[in-house]
């Protein structure tokens, strides 16, 4: 698509059309643009009702993204009525090893970034001077620039924050699944409510406090995403947590050693392990947003690991949703090209389980 043809669109269209410029994105990676779609235009939503002064700060979390030092982050302020100043953080604020190469520079470029010290006002960042009646564009360009530069797998990676002039935090509503500095100063449902106070608790432990177990925290945010209390989940005899998604199940396994949750699915069972079921599963893991696709002896697995140690409650969030939508995807699409069974198969009635112990209690030997 020609930038005039961008342009004809209208902001709405421009938004869906720059974020949705793979021919995959149709695919496996539909759910995440959705979500970046989501929180383009819930940017684009709030901008236009900041007051003069007020900025929006975005950086994707390092405890998230494993960049450490690195902190990749974008700020918007409302320089006057009507404008809008954007600033992309440059490789003067990056420690070595984490730096922009020149392609991603030239990316930054190509979506409208000036480099640093071009405009007034950046310094040693990339700028960006937009009316706010753009703001559908901006919101754009700064999702494509957290996504697509920066390397924010998903919206829920990113932590922002809204305050005036005077630093004061303005409440807004949430920009989609992108965590909230201030959280108790927005009103979010309530599986994200619960989600981010335990991970503000967790975050304000020692990493050696255990006076919360990780399988507790686990079972709060669970249920709080199935609306429903811990004592009320389903547990198999592995203590799994098993969760239901149209014909596909996925269970939440908590680890001990090392600390490590598993949010996984046996996709299909009694598949023939052939060599072209293996070139498609990875042809799909590399175009999954997270997680990955395998086969041990005859059983398709999707699995995606959430850390434990310094666990984010949003993260596991991310990785169930992602889940349950994926694997009731793949289990439809791979039994058309393949056989095997699902796990709930004719009549809703789910195989035996113990066809799946074996592969999946040593799938992180």
């Amino acid at each position: 698509m020609t930038s005039a043809q961008l342009a004809s669109t209208g902001d709405e269209g421009f938004a869906d059309a720059i974020l949705l410029d793979e021919a995959s994105t149709a695919d496996l990676r539909g759910k995440v643009i959705e979500a970046w779609r989501d929180f383009a235009r819930a940017l684009s939503t709030v901008l236009p009702g900041l007051p003069v002064g007020s900025r929006v700060e975005l950086t994707l979390d390092p405890t998230a993204s494993g960049t450490g030092a690195a902190v990749y982050s974008v700020e918007l302020q409302i320089v006057s009525d009507g404008m809008v100043r954007a600033l992309a953080v440059g490789n003067a604020s990056l420690p070595e090893g984490y730096r922009l190469d020149r392609g991603a520079v030239a990316d930054l470029v190509a979506l409208g970034w000036s480099p640093p010290g071009v405009l007034p006002d950046s310094g040693e960042q990339f700028g960006l001077h937009a009316p706010i009646k753009d703001a559908s564009r901006i919101a754009t360009t700064v999702s494509r620039t957290l996504r697509d530069v920066y390397g924010a797998p998903h919206p829920a990676f990113l932590v922002y924050l809204v305050h005036d002039a005077e630093d004061e935090p303005i409440p807004v509503e949430p920009l989609a699944t992108a965590r909230p500095e201030l959280a108790g100063s927005l009103d979010l449902d309530s599986a994200i409510k619960a989600g981010q106070a335990i991970a503000a608790r967790g975050e304000q432990q020692p990493a050696d406090d255990d006076s919360v177990a990780l399988e507790e925290r686990v079972r709060t945010v669970v249920a709080a995403l199935m609306k429903s209390e811990p004592d009320q989940l389903t547990l198999d005899s592995d203590g799994d947590i098993g969760i239901r998604a149209g014909s596909a199940m996925v269970f939440v396994r908590v680890r001990d050693n090392p600390p490590l949750v598993d949010v996984f699915s046996p996709v299909l069972t009694e598949v023939d392990p052939t060599e072209q079921l293996y070139v498609k599963l990875s042809e799909l893991t590399n175009r999954m947003p997270i997680g990955r696709l395998y086969c041990t002896n005859d059983t398709v697995w999707a699995s995606i690991p959430v850390f434990g140690r310094n666990f984010q409650a949003t993260h596991l969030m991310l990785a169930v949703q992602v889940m349950t939508g994926l694997a009731d995807e793949l289990d439809d699409r791979l039994h058309g090209e393949f056989g095997g069974k699902r796990f709930f198969g004719e009549g809703d009635k789910p195989p035996h389980r113990t066809t799946a112990q074996e592969p999946k209690t040593g799938m992180y030997l």
